[in-house]
């Protein structure tokens, strides 16, 4: 009645080769993951769990996994809570000292006795900031548990880990708390100054930073809300173009063998840079503190991902990273990370009081979600930056950018003045437009028109430091 056995075998062979989802469904047999990759269709953005991504966050200052004391639990909840899909962390081979960058509370700051890193701690008492020297021979398991729990519990709440490998030492005060540090170890590895850690002088010295990393990619292998960026801020402390070249390529190398792939970001400059030759094995270009966003329209043409992965120093109101964050993404930006000091142990809900050089907290948290329902509400895939699309009207000593889907859509951001007469160049069709608060989230004033193609003068209404503007062509029976 149903034929022969055998035959029956084959066909179910076949139909699980060709979908793991049905395989998934009748066999309990899961489909691989696919981690966060560069959009296919376009490069300046994010595919992750089949969907268009564009990251935009607020997050703590990196210690989340090597400061054993914060609730790594608690803090991704409120990421999670505000609709952020992005937090940035450290892997333990640095970190800082209480008051480094006069900031209190700091969570790269561990008390005495809690920084745990990837490596295990010896029998010798003797670090620096509290309890046994590490054996860089030797891997601390626990460490690697909590990495991998918290890259875990943020894939859960829709969260992509940004771990960046390694930092560099800005004073002698965070070298003499590293475990590279030869005054911190007992393997007598790291006898050089702190200008010399990152530049492939020194055999040992590499062969463990190697060791860590290849460990670290080994360790996450599975994970899709995973990317590394090689090293925070290089262009301090003597970190040399070719040690980042090599630690690129044993992330890429690695990898290789256990047959997955993850983006990799190198950060590039403060505020901006032109790349002329950019890493074949890097997908992310980041840069701190980039205001005004000049540095995407520079390196566009790269097809990468163009990142501000840092703000602050600017006072601990809202309304410059707010400004920072809009201007970004409106520019073709594909990542915006506020850096938030609201986030300290013993307030993962983001509710200690900020004394530090930026800004962060629930105010801005508001403003931010704006922008990501902003530009979420727009294909944004088929958008490029054009601003050559608004013709006249900007306020004097305003700024005005527009990403565009010419003849669909126009997403339009004003940073300064408060009233416009944009005169936007609009193809022949019926649109409607529609003013932003960018602090509020209301439509401030809405219109539908017919337009014959050409400059259309579209007036905002009064307004206070920005406003947002939306123009979408409508359908037609």
């Amino acid at each position: 009645m149903y034929g022969d056995t055998r035959d029956s075998r084959r066909r179910v062979v076949i139909v699980c080769m060709s979908s793991w989802l049905f395989c998934g469904a009748v066999f309990g047999v899961r489909a691989p993951l696919v981690p966060i990759r560069q959009h296919p269709e376009n490069p300046h953005y994010f595919l992750w769990r089949s969907k268009p991504t564009i990251l935009i966050t607020s997050g703590e200052h990196y210690g989340a996994v090597l400061n054993s004391d914060f609730d790594r639990e608690k803090y991704l909840k409120t990421l999670e809570s505000q609709g952020f899909n992005l937090t940035r962390t450290f892997s333990g081979a640095y970190c800082e000292q209480p008051g480094n960058f006069n900031i209190k509370n700091n969570t790269l700051a561990p008390a005495n006795g809690k920084l745990i890193c990837p490596w295990g701690r010896s029998e010798t008492p003797g670090y620096a900031n509290g309890g046994n020297k590490f054996d860089l021979s030797k891997w601390d398991r626990k460490y690697f548990r909590r990495l991998r729990d918290f890259v875990a519990e943020a894939g859960r709440r829709g969260v992509v880990v940004e771990l960046v490998m390694f930092c560099p030492f800005y004073e002698d005060s965070m070298w003499n708390l590293s475990p590279m540090n030869a005054a911190n170890n007992v393997n007598g590895v790291g006898t050089m100054k702190r200008t010399d850690v990152y530049t492939l002088k020194d055999r040992k010295l590499q062969a463990v930073q190697d060791a860590m990393v290849r460990r670290i990619v080994e360790e996450l292998k599975d994970f899709d809300n995973l990317y590394y960026e090689i090293c925070n801020e290089p262009y301090f402390g003597g970190v040399t173009l070719e040690w980042q070249g090599h630690i690129a390529g044993v992330i890429a190398e690695t990898e290789k063998k256990l047959g997955v792939k993850h983006l990799i970001a190198q950060n590039i400059a403060n505020k901006g840079k032109k790349v002329d030759e950019p890493n074949p094995n890097v997908s992310i270009l980041n840069y701190h503190y980039a205001k005004p966003p000049t540095t995407v329209g520079e390196n566009y043409g790269l097809n990468r991902v163009i990142g501000d992965d840092e703000t602050g120093f600017a006072g601990s109101e809202p309304t410059p990273y707010r400004l920072e964050g809009w201007d970004f993404v409106i520019a073709g930006g594909g990542v915006y990370d506020n850096l938030d000091y609201s986030f300290a142990v013993g307030h993962e809900d983001g509710t200690n009081k900020i004394d530090a050089p930026g800004g962060g907290g629930a105010v801005l948290w508001g403003q931010l979600k704006i922008l990501r329902e902003f530009i979420n509400g727009f294909d944004f895939i088929r958008m490029r930056p054009e601003n050559s699309v608004i013709q006249g009207g900007v306020p004097e000593k305003a700024t005005a950018r527009a990403l565009v889907d010419r003849g669909k859509a126009y997403a339009i951001y004003i940073n300064g003045g408060s009233e416009a007469q944009l005169v936007v160049a609009l193809a022949k069709g019926k649109y409607r437009a529609e003013w932003v608060n960018t602090k509020t989230g209301a439509v401030e004033k809405a219109e539908e028109f017919e337009h014959n193609g050409g400059g259309r003068t579209l007036g905002s209404p009064r307004y206070v430091e920005d406003i947002a503007l939306r123009v979408i062509r409508q359908q037609t029976n």
